[in-house]
This record gives C-alpha cells, structure tokens and sequence, in this order.
C-alpha cells in the first residue's frame, strides 16, 4: 500500500468535530443528543460508508481529527473529478495534496493543520456536490491517519506500439471530417450498414465483421479517399510508417460508444496498422493474454502504429464509457496513463472519428506468435455445433480432454469454497445423502461432515484427487449418473452445466439431476453469467484481472463503480449480446444460441466482459501440470510463459436463461434464483 503523510496522534488532535449540530459524532455522544430523522438517516449513511472503506479497501478511519480526511463518494470512480473536488476542499482551507485513486469512489486531502481538516469536516459532511455527470453526490468525510491506495508501478507501452502526436494540423483534421459522408445512400456501390454501437464505413476493401475478414479478391471501387494519398506519402516519407496501406476503416463513436478488445485478423492484414484519431481523445486499453493492462492516451490529432507484439499478440479496445480517467497535468498528452494518484481526473469524452489504415495481406501469416495467429493455427477454432453428435465430439476435445491435462495445476487453484455454497450444503439436515454432479477436485465434498456425500465427474485425473483426499467420488457423465432415480435427499451442480455445447443437452443435464432428487429433495446450481458486470458492480473474475507490479486497470466508466451511498445510474454501456429465452421457446425446443451454424467459435480474452454467449475460454497451463511437454509459447522463446494454452468450451448465461430452462422440469419448482459474483444459480426443490 502507499502512503502520503501522517496526520497528527490522538493525544494533540483535539476533538472530533460534530458537522452541522451532532450528525458524525460517536455512538456513545449519540445517546445524549435527540436526533432529527434527517441526522439518524445521515449518521447512518456514514457509518455504512467508514465500514465500507474497511471491509472493501482496508482504509481504517479514526474517531479523532487529523490533517487528512477520506472523502467517501468523493472519487472518480462516481464520476467526482478533481476540478469539480479541489475548489471546494480549498474553500476551507490550505490543501497540501489531493489524492483520487483510479476507479475508486473515494479520495484522500491533507490540510496544512488539523483546525481547517476539522472546518472541512464539519462544513462538507452530508453535503451535496454535482458531480460530471451533473448528478448529486453526497460527501461523507472521516478522519484517517494515513492516505492509502494499492500501489500501481510503472509500466512501459506494449512493444511495438508508438504515439506520434500532431500528426496532423487542425485544418487538415478538419478536411478529413468533411471527406466522409454518413448520408445512407443504398445506390453507392461502397455503401455499408453502420454496425449497432459506432457507425463505420469501408475503403479500398470492405471488413467483414461476421468472419473478420476482408475479401482479398473483391476491391471496393474508388480505393482510398484522395485526400488521403498525399497524407500516407508524406508519413511514409517521414518514417512514421513502412508500408503504404491500401484499406481504410473509418469508425465514428458517440460518446459512450465503443468497440470490444480484439486483435485484427493476422492472415487479413500486414504487420502494421495504424490508426489517426480525429475530433476527441480517447483511452484505448492493451490487454496481454496473461491479463496485464495497459491503458493508452490517443491524443486529437495523433497516429497510433502498432508492430509487431502490440499488433499480433495484444488485444486493443475501447471501454464504452462517457468519461475517461486522464492525466490531470497540462504536460501529460499521449501514452500510458499513470498510477499517480495526486494527478488522475475524469475527461469527457466528445465524438470521435477514427481513420485506420491497413494492408491487405496477400500471403499466409509467419509471425512469430503461432497460438493466437489464425495462417499458423493446427487447426482453426471449432464451429457452433449443428447437430448432438457435434456437441459431444466438442465438449469431448474442448472440455473434457482439456480438463484431464489441467486437473493438477486446475485442482491448485480451487481450494476456497464459496459461501452460498456453504450455506446451502450446512443447512442441510444431518445424515441427507447428498451428490455434487461435476465434483472437481472435491471442494465442497468435506464442507459439512454430518452429510454422507459422494461426488462424481467426466474427469478421471479429478476424481483420482479427490480420492486422495478420502473423498467418495466416481467417474461418470453429468448426462448419465448411475445413480437410482429419487435417491439423493439433495445434488449440487456448480459450474458444469455451462459446458453442455446446445441448449438440449443443458436441458437434459437438468433434467438428470431432478432425476436423482426424491420428493423433498433440493438442488443449487451455478453457471457463468453473461452478466459480469450486474447492478453497477464488477463480478470477482473481472476485478481480478491480472496486473503488473501490482496494478490495477485505471480506465474505467464512472457510472459502473460500487458507491458507498449514492447509486449513479448507467451512463451508456454497451447492449448484452444475450438472447433472453422464453419457457415455451424451452418447451418447444426452439431455443438457440446467437451463434450461427458454421461460424467460428470466438476465443475470449481472459478477464474481460463476454461478448459472446458460446465461446473457447483459454486455460494458461503452469508448472509441473501437464504431464506432455510444454508446447506453442505466446511468442518468441524467452519473451513470456512457455505453457501450452487449452481452450475450454462455455456456454455463458443470460440472466433468466437458467431459470427459464427450470421451469420447464416436471415435478420441480424454483425455490431462489440469484445472481453470486459472475453466476447464475437456482436452488430447485422436487415436488
């Protein structure tokens, strides 16, 4: 953790202020002053919000005054900058430091002295503030002896990638911004449908979104923009760029608006893209397949060049968000955004129009990065499947071969058991004879002695652990459970049904386990959500995303933080790409996936938000795990973690998709259905 300054000790701090009358006093003060309803509710909203910074942050505030004070719902991760901050904190007194952590909903400022730390405490406490959103906020201040934050290092650009700024002067940006039309006009040969969140128009060759591709054999007619040409000269010239480009994308977001991480098609594109953006500034985020983040300044009027690993081997992407966290130094314009907590504020955003240039490949990719290169793949990622027998030979390769390889280095990361699981398990009555379908490793298989539990999964390494830990368990099919019909006073399905390749065969795995269930008898399930950001917080898959030296992704919509009071309301993310299910689509077996017959199966980017309901979601195998050698590196030898990646097979859920397919099951009603950090989960009860 870092630290600024220490704020004065208990015995020369004085008392604790008592802002307007007696609202932020101690529980022992309150018992001898009669409050308003008004100063109850406001005592209230402070205590939740000092055992917040506790709980979440491990911010400790104190019951005497200090130069420093924790301004709770004061933070840029509730859309508080510090232009809107600092002018009202500097009304009270001399502030030596304001300090606003990246995406949190809380700031720190140290006085010059305790007396205008008090007058600020005393003054702002219970007060409102419009923050850039132009919504209220109400401020909750505390007393801390330390100001901390989690430190967030140093980071380099992601290599191969540079910023040139000024490209370009403000006339010229302004003659491209006329050049493009966005009037639909259906007869112009190079007319192209805007896709849902940006609009976006094609030269020279057209992209297509449904297979990232571009049909090398099928040139637009008009190639590149003529104002264009004297431009990629002249760079060209310069040594800005090594390539002159014959392919133009030309994308407008509205504030709000963006566009997913992903890598431009190797096998579509040469080396270098580039990449000018006109009419704002934006945060474009980097994400390294090991989940490392970098957040990047693209100035007004700046060139972005990606080479080499930030083109191949980096996923690049856009936040759909109205404000971004920027440098608040004048000094500060492109490249990565800091951890400096004393220089961090919000930017909001304005339209912006961005023109990328690319080269049409003509020959396979050899690219030193064969895992994510699609010319060098073994074999491509697989198709949605179109019938049973292609779920099956699917989940075979894709789920159940991938899980016998990473059992060992799988098992050692899932040793925590989750409490709603916990909960479930301990309520029940003692002696119940209880199966847990898809057992791992046996997590849950100890939870509650008093239980006789027997688990069983497709796994055999898995099940082979969890007879080493003298666990009951057995190898079997979650579609076919040797186990008599009504014998289990209760089952447990946690995180297995998301593996099941079509919708008929997640239903059959439900129906199994309501088979298994006698009359009484209760069953809790969990699969991934879509969902994993839900009622404006993170799931733990996404805050956990991986950082360097301890840091944690800066870039972040103001709108989707956990406040400590105030609900902010959603400022403009992009639509799920779920396809809500009815009962009867259910009932009448016509419910399907979005995903297309014949298409590709996406592969995910670790640590990030889905896109797609049915995907491959990568395991980075470590260690001693795997008992063949390690095999296709990410890059380079030396340069990253040599382990063979797999990829496992998910069907992620949308919200009401799992309840809805319950609801169909004979004999069963739902009992709870909830949402639990990324997962959907019903407990059902046979009738």
């Amino acid at each position: 953790m870092g630290e600024a300054g220490e704020g004065e000790s208990p015995r020369g701090a004085g008392a604790l202020p008592e802002p307007r009358r007696s609202i932020a006093m101690d529980s022992n003060h309150q018992s001898n002053v009669k409050l308003s309803k008004t100063e109850k509710k406001f005592l209230r909203k402070q205590i939740k919000a000092r055992h917040t910074l506790l709980r979440h942050e491990g911010i400790e505030t104190v019951s005497y005054a200090t130069q420093i004070l924790v301004v709770a719902n004061g933070g840029l991760g509730n859309g508080v900058s510090r232009n809107k901050l600092l002018p009202e904190l500097e009304k009270l007194g001399q502030v030596d430091a304001l300090l606003m952590p990246p995406n949190k909903p809380y700031s720190f400022v140290t006085y010059k002295t305790t007396e205008e730390s008090k007058k600020a405490y005393a003054t702002l406490n219970g007060q409102n503030i419009v923050n850039d959103l132009g919504q209220k906020i109400i401020l909750y201040l505390n007393f801390v002896e330390k100001a901390q934050w989690k430190e967030l290092g140093l980071q380099a650009l992601p290599p191969g990638l540079k910023v040139v700024e000024e490209i370009i002067s403000s006339e010229d940006e302004k003659l491209l911004l006329e050049s493009v039309s966005w009037t639909e006009d259906t007869d112009n040969p190079n007319f192209q449908k805007s896709l849902k969140h940006r609009r976006v128009k094609h030269f020279g060759y057209e992209f297509h979104y449904e297979n990232n591709n571009v049909h090398k054999d099928k040139p637009l007619p008009g190639g590149l923009p003529d104002i264009c040409d004297s431009m990629l000269e002249k760079w060209l010239k310069e040594g800005f760029i090594r390539h002159k480009p014959d392919q133009l994308t030309v994308n407008q977001y509205e504030p709000g608006q963006g566009i997913p991480a992903h890598i431009d098609t190797h096998s579509a594109f040469e080396d270098e893209i580039i990449s000018l953006s006109l009419g704002s500034e934006i945060i474009m985020d980097f994400k390294h397949p090991d989940g490392v983040t970098v957040p990047v300044m693209l100035p007004l009027r700046s060139l972005l060049v990606m080479t080499g690993e930030s083109r191949y081997l980096w996923t690049h992407g856009i936040t759909p968000r109205k404000f971004d966290t920027v440098q608040a130094s004048k000094g500060h314009k492109s490249g990565i955004i800091t951890g400096d907590v004393g220089d961090l504020t919000l930017s909001k955003r304005g339209i912006r129009t961005s023109f990328t240039f690319r080269k049409v490949r003509q020959t396979p990719c050899d690219c030193s990065y064969p895992l994510v290169c699609d010319s060098q793949m073994k074999e491509p990622p697989p198709s949605f499947p179109e019938s049973d027998k292609e779920a099956s030979q699917l989940e075979q390769k894709y789920v159940h071969q991938v899980y016998e390889e990473i059992a060992g280095h799988f098992s050692s990361t899932r040793h925590t058991p989750w409490p709603h699981i916990v909960e479930f398990l301990k309520a029940l009555p003692s002696g119940s004879l209880v199966a847990d379908v898809g057992c791992g490793n046996g997590k849950y298989l100890g939870i509650n002695k008093e239980l006789y539990m027997i688990g069983c999964d497709r796994s055999q390494n898995l099940v082979d652990i969890c007879r080493e830990k003298q666990y009951q368990a057995f190898v079997c099919d979650a579609l076919s459970v040797p186990v008599r019909s009504g014998s289990c006073d209760a089952c447990i399905s946690i995180a297995v049904i998301h593996h099941f390749a079509t919708a008929e065969r997640r239903m059959a795995a439900l129906q199994e386990i309501a088979r298994l269930l006698r009359s009484g008898g209760k069953a809790l399930i969990y699969v991934w959500a879509m969902e994993q950001e839900y009622q404006k917080k993170k799931s733990k898959y996404l805050r956990e995303n991986k950082s360097n030296q301890g840091r944690q992704e800066i870039s972040s919509d103001p709108s989707a933080q956990e406040l400590f009071v105030e609900p902010v309301p959603d400022t403009g993310h992009q639509d799920s790409a779920c396809s809500i299910p009815s009962i009867n689509d259910f009932q009448k077996g016509r419910y399907h996936s979005r995903e297309v017959a014949n298409s590709m199966l996406p592969i995910h980017t670790n640590r990030t938000s889905f896109h797609s309901q049915d995907l491959l979601v990568p395991w980075h195998l470590k260690g001693n795990a795997s008992k063949e050698k390690p095999t296709e590196p990410f890059g380079p030898a030396g340069t990253h973690d040599t382990g063979p990646v797999l990829h496992r097979y998910y069907h992620v859920f949308c919200e009401g998709e799992l309840e809805a397919a319950c609801q169909t099951l004979n004999n069963v009603s739902i009992l709870q259905s909830y949402y639990d950090q990324g997962n959907w989960c019903v407990i059902l009860q046979k009738a």
